[in-house]
């Protein structure tokens, strides 16, 4: 195994030189079962975070793809992320790129830094699907999509249907088992526990291997990283300290509801309300409100 530096962190500095773009080419490829991916463009946008990249990719079909790729903290970021495909579909698909028609489909990576117990998946993925409502068939959303084409030293123009609705992919490493099946799990496993192994073959995986490998880290580089890594266990410790909260107010708000519905039952049974006070813990004045 090797040891890696964070691939948020990566995000963030080197893999915004076009020279590591091979590295973001492996792990989109691999995501989306193309090892064909080529990253045309790099879109620096001033209300980017740090931590988010929207790249202008080129893919075996061809097709043209805006794709953005976001690090999260917590899950109530679930909000940001339609609101960050919504704000590329508006705005930097048609301002940057003059033409909407160019582009095939715009789609949203998002990695989660977090728990997420809505079950073992580690990979989640969403397409829009519009169907009738009256007769529950499933209707293709297909626009016309302005395609190049060369033909006899010429360039020439046409339109095809393409699926044009945005896609989703969550990616959650902290739900991710260790066990490598495909080449996505490669990456998924990076992310997690900031290693690459030795046997993984996935495609740019070695250059990942050794461009991100802590090693090659100056002093200056490391210092700065592990001011970055203080502030990531911060902000993990400010979640967890608000999730047990929240735990411990439903809790205590499931024994309220438990001690008044007892409370009714005595009432019933004509308890005097100091006897009633005396079993449930109840206030006097909460029971005289039931």
């Amino acid at each position: 195994m090797t040891k890696v530096i964070r691939f948020d962190w990566a995000m963030k500095t080197i893999l915004r030189d076009k020279s590591n773009f091979d590295i973001l080419e492996g792990f989109i490829g691999a995501l989306l079962e193309d090892d064909e991916i080529k990253i045309l463009e790099l879109i620096n946008e001033k209300e980017l975070e740090e931590t988010q990249l929207l790249l202008l990719i080129e893919d075996s079909q061809p097709r043209k793809l805006i794709v953005e790729i976001t690090n999260f903290f917590h899950l109530d970021s679930l909000f940001q992320v339609v609101l960050n495909t919504s704000k590329i579909i508006t705005k930097y698909q048609k301002v940057r790129f003059g033409n909407l028609y160019e582009i095939d489909k715009v789609i949203s990576v998002n990695i989660f830094h977090s728990n997420f117990d809505y079950n073992d998946s580690y990979l989640f993925s969403s397409q829009t699907e519009v169907h009738g409502v009256n007769t529950g068939k499933k209707i293709p959303m297909k626009g016309s999509v302005l395609r190049k084409k060369e033909k006899n030293g010429e360039m020439t123009y046409e339109f095809v249907e393409k699926d044009i609705l945005p896609e989703y992919y969550f990616i959650i490493p902290n739900n991710f088992s260790n066990f490598v099946e495909k080449k996505i799990d490669e990456w998924v496993y990076m992310f997690k526990n900031n290693e690459v192994g030795d046997n993984f073959t996935s495609k740019h995986m070695d250059k990942a291997k050794q461009r991100l490998a802590e090693l090659n880290m100056t002093s200056e580089q490391k210092e700065r990283y592990k001011k970055y890594l203080s502030n990531v266990a911060d902000i993990n410790s400010s979640i967890q300290s608000a999730e047990e909260k929240g735990i411990e107010k439903e809790l205590q708000e499931e024994e309220k509801k438990k001690s008044f519905e007892i409370a009714r039952n005595l009432k019933k049974l004509n308890l005097s309300v100091e006897e009633i006070c005396a079993t449930t813990g109840l206030s006097q004045a909460e029971i005289e409100n039931l």
